[in-house]
């Protein structure tokens, strides 16, 4: 049979009460940072991906219009050019 030294049993149990309560520091120390970025990113202002997915497609279209239209803009000064 194995005897138990208290010492060593005292020493194991505050080992174990000091690891408990570094995580526990560590845990509320990591939500303490993510509450603080959250509050810092607030203020500022984002939109979503698909928000800016919207408006990419919509600057697309717009560009292609553009483009049709400085060709048939382009198609008529011609026209013009050869009857003057």
């Amino acid at each position: 049979m194995q005897s138990q030294n208290p010492l060593i049993a005292d020493f194991v149990k505050l080992a174990n009460s000091a690891a408990g309560t570094f995580a526990g520091m560590s845990r509320e120390a990591r939500d303490g940072a993510r509450e603080k970025l959250k509050e810092a990113m607030g203020g500022l202002d984002f939109v979503s991906r698909e928000e800016f997915d919207a408006v990419k497609d919509m600057a697309a279209m717009a560009r292609e219009k553009v483009d049709i239209l400085e060709a048939k803009i382009a198609a008529l000064e011609a026209k013009l050019a050869d009857k003057a």
